[in-house]
């Protein structure tokens, strides 16, 4: 545990590392620094960090940027911001930020690598888990809105919300530790709304179990999420992949008590949004279809339980992905 959160930084400063980097700098009280490449690297050594908010745009100082971790030495926390997919290569280029002490806090969607184990669709050489040691690991599931309207620049569309936690709460008195805490507390000052997770296991899963299927769904048809429900036929096949994955989590601890229809109640309640998943695609972006769709089915496979729907919706969004090269 690190006497400070002093030296942060952030691993992939895109649409959410962004997000979470600007707020955090513009604090300033901490020295937020990027892992960043390309033009994304140029815009925040000329402008700094950027964040366009509905109160207008935001700008905080950087303390450094490089491709190169080593130049960036060692952190207090390291908020890993990047695709599932371009983790186990790049996992091990992170190794010079990481001391004994520092937190790991993986800011990204679908199932992380520590969260089953042994999961190949994740980690499939096991690169991520020999670089990123397990015990300095933090869970964290994003709730909100953002995209980047031109390198080193983003836009915040809607959400605050954070929630942070341990990956086995069961070490810890009451299930929150001094090191959550902490992440915790930074993050609140910087202005998101958080919660302090007692099952961070449930809240990863919670999220999944939506956008497992919206976004490949919009993916293929291009469509935004109210036009993806308001589709009867689409509607009745996503219920059919959210009760596969409901009794998925509930064989490995993570149960739901909620129907599908009233996750997509919720869902509606968002409006006509543009899924991360479609907005890559239309960007000409790999899709993080292995941490959203293949985990699922690898974990049911696990726990004996057949996904029939979920194989269908992972073929269609892997040949559909595939023919664009993105995948």
């Amino acid at each position: 545990m690190p006497q400070s959160l002093q030296k942060i930084c952030i691993v992939g400063a895109g649409a959410i590392g962004g997000w979470i980097g600007t707020k955090i700098a513009a604090t300033g009280v901490h020295e937020v620094s990027a892992l960043a490449r390309g033009e994304t690297l140029a815009a925040l050594q000329q402008h700094g960090w950027r964040l366009n908010t509905a109160a207008g745009l935001v700008q905080a100082p950087l303390y450094k940027a490089s491709s190169d971790a080593a130049s960036l030495g060692m952190q207090d926390l390291v908020v890993i911001a990047v695709k599932s997919q371009a983790l186990p290569s790049l996992a091990p280029q992170i190794a010079p930020l990481i001391g004994k002490h520092t937190l790991i806090l993986p800011a990204m969607n679908g199932v992380p690598w520590w969260f089953y184990p042994s999961l190949q669709s994740v980690d499939p050489s096991g690169q991520i888990a020999k670089a990123l040691p397990a015990d300095q690991v933090l869970g964290c599931v994003v709730h909100a809105s953002t995209s980047t309207s031109e390198p080193g620049l983003v836009q915040h569309k809607m959400g605050e919300k954070l929630i942070v936690g341990e990956p086995d709460s069961s070490k810890f008195l009451g299930g929150q530790s001094e090191r959550s805490k902490a992440v915790c507390d930074l993050l609140k000052q910087a202005g998101f709304e958080v919660t302090h997770s007692t099952n961070i296991r449930q809240a990863i899963w919670y999220k999944l179990w939506g956008n497992m299927t919206m976004n490949p769904i919009s993916a293929i048809t291009g469509a935004n999420v109210d036009k993806v429900l308001a589709d009867p036929l689409t509607r009745a096949f996503i219920s059919s992949v959210m009760l596969e994955a409901k009794a998925i989590g509930a064989r490995i601890g993570c149960p739901i008590d909620e129907s599908p229809e009233d996750r997509h109640a919720v869902t509606s309640r968002l409006g006509a949004f543009k899924t991360s998943m479609l907005q890559d695609v239309e960007a000409g972006r790999s899709i993080e279809l292995d941490a959203l769709v293949t985990s699922v089915k690898e974990i049911g496979e696990k726990v004996g339980i057949a996904t029939p729907n979920i194989d269908a919706l992972l073929g269609l969004t892997r040949v559909f992905a595939q023919v664009r090269k993105l995948y």
